[in-house]
């Protein structure tokens, strides 16, 4: 009579990738949400882009002398190439400043989020095709899905820490 063999190389092995957990259906409907939220943002923030002149990105913070000789807070937004080819800054309300820096922040996200979904999509054929080279399918999509979300994070991560000192600046 033989003993079963407890050793890790005959116990079934899981999906190799965790995206491999979700049902195929379900996966590709989520990347597609994904991808058509971060297109209808891109979208949205083109038009509000133009519509302004600029975003609050390119544009600053200044403190101008008031009516009663104490300096008040203006927002300026500038728009590269949209008005002219240096660029024009317009004063707008605080509101639209923050709204517009802060959409400007979340650009970077969706755009890593619509890339993520498309490599997920696209993984299976990458895999298959990627098979003999110098470098397998797996490995290049999971370099270069780690190379998107750290351009991602420190993209994201400047863009809000120059906010929150353009914000909290005296």
């Amino acid at each position: 009579m033989r003993a079963e063999s407890t050793s890790p190389i005959d116990l079934p092995a899981g999906p190799p990738c965790p995206v491999d957990r979700m049902p195929r259906r379900q996966r590709n409907r989520i990347c597609i949400w994904v991808m058509t939220v971060g297109a209808a943002n891109f979208l949205l923030y083109t038009i509000i882009y133009a519509g302004l002149g600029g975003d609050a990105r390119n544009g600053s913070r200044r403190f101008m002398p008031a009516e009663d000789g104490s300096t008040r807070a203006a927002y300026f937004l500038r728009g590269h190439h949209i008005r002219s080819l240096s660029g024009e800054e317009r004063q707008v309300s605080r509101a639209v400043w923050v709204y517009s820096y802060a959409h400007s922040i979340t650009l970077p996200i969706t755009a890593s989020a619509m890339i993520i979904s498309m490599l997920v999509l696209a993984r299976p054929h990458i895999i298959a095709t990627m098979r003999d080279g110098y470098i397998n399918g797996q490995t290049f999509v999971t370099m270069f899905g780690t190379i998107v979300v750290v351009v991602t994070l420190i993209a994201t991560t400047l863009f809000a820490w120059d906010f929150v000192a353009q914000l909290s600046a005296p």
